[in-house]
């Protein structure tokens, strides 16, 4: 039932308790287990983390850009953040709120929520792993969805679709596994002739393991008489396809909106930039719009993507823009990774650019000067 459709601050002690699902039945874990997932999902908050906040107000710039609370920097509180987003498609961060407005930000990762609506508003109840439960003021919650559809009125969408993908990818590990250990386990079988007690069997097999099982056999070559015959198994044993695997990890980075190249980190500009604008940027718009609304201030996260250029991008960028005024001389150290200098935050131009609101006086100026002087 949707919670929309509630009286306004009205006490309800039941509240509505939706969970967030990181985990099934079917597969072990949760999404965040399987290395494949967690490698890309640790690729895209890497990115996310680099970030830089801005805002107007000093303060909050400074919380979110460098020190959002006593225990973390900024960059912990992105990468945990987006972590929290592609794992589970919902990310939690509260605001302690002091005399002078925000003073820290906090990341949550609960097990499972609980919204509760009372006379003050919307309120979360959270649990968290180790036990604990705390209710928040929904207003003081910076929550991030994904997926987020018309399922559910307050949380995006758990990772259902994925999970077949996680427990074949699983399956197959174990394949892998089972494959390498019975590849080496038996070699093959000692079959008597006669009719021999259990332990005479046993000691046997032990000396014949030892005598031409080992190291010491150097010559590869094994003695038998009468009383028994080895027969070796020639168990061939069963190899997974590297297609196969493949095929399946490279369906999970597409849930995930990446590439193999993003997560080896061997990509080009123009496959980085196709993952900065498919998933970094919608991150950090929704990030921007949801801090802004519940903190009341414009609050803006944004990446200086030219850094990610190549040295030559930038020289053949600098060459064209500086001439024409768009970045300062510390702006285009900055791209150089040069420290900054005094006064660099003039701008040149080139004398060959002219103000289109001064053309037509420029013109004139360069006509007269065309025009036959009488003597």
């Amino acid at each position: 039932m949707g919670i929309f459709t509630r009286k306004p601050k009205q006490a309800d002690p039941q509240g509505v308790t939706l969970e967030i699902r990181s985990g099934f039945t079917a597969f072990s874990g949760t999404a965040y287990g399987n290395a494949q997932f967690r490698a890309a999902v640790d690729a895209i908050a890497r990115h996310a983390a680099k970030l830089k906040a801005h805002s107007p107000n000093p303060r909050l710039e400074h919380l979110l850009a460098v020190e959002p609370n006593a225990y973390m920097c900024a960059y912990d509180l992105l990468y945990k953040t987006a972590t929290a987003y592609y794992s589970t498609n919902n990310a939690f961060v509260l605001i302690n709120r002091g005399a002078g407005g925000p003073d820290a930000f906090y990341p949550l990762t609960p097990q499972s929520v609980e919204f509760i609506s009372g006379p003050g508003g919307l309120y979360v109840k959270m649990l968290f792993q180790d036990g604990r439960q705390a209710t928040f003021d929904y207003g003081d919650i910076i929550h991030l969805r994904r997926h987020f559809s018309g399922n559910n009125d307050l949380l995006g969408s758990d990772n259902a679709p994925l999970f077949p993908l996680l427990e074949t990818a699983d399956t197959l590990q174990q394949g892998i596994g089972a494959a390498t250990k019975n590849g080496v386990n038996i070699r093959g079988v000692l079959k008597f002739t006669s009719l021999v007690n259990p332990e005479q069997v046993k000691k046997e097999k032990e000396l014949f393991v030892r005598d031409y099982f080992s190291l010491s056999n150097s010559g590869g070559v094994a003695a038998t008489d009468q009383r028994f015959d080895f027969v070796p198994t020639n168990a061939q044993p069963y190899s997974v396809p590297v297609e196969t695997v493949e095929a399946v990890n490279r369906q999970i980075l597409d849930y995930l909106g990446i590439s193999a190249d993003i997560v080896r980190g061997s990509y080009s500009e123009d496959a980085f930039s196709a993952f900065y604008e498919s998933t970094v940027e919608p991150f950090a718009l929704l990030l921007s719009l949801e801090c802004t609304r519940k903190c009341g201030v414009d609050i803006a996260f944004t990446a200086e993507r030219l850094e990610f250029s190549s040295a030559k991008t930038r020289i053949s960028l600098l060459h064209e823009l500086l001439p024409c005024g768009i970045v300062t001389i510390n702006e285009a150290r900055r791209l150089l990774a040069l420290p900054e200098v005094e006064g660099g935050e003039r701008r040149l131009q080139s004398l060959n650019y002219v103000d289109a609101t001064h053309a037509n006086q420029y013109q004139e100026v360069e006509g007269k000067q065309d025009e036959p002087q009488s003597i």
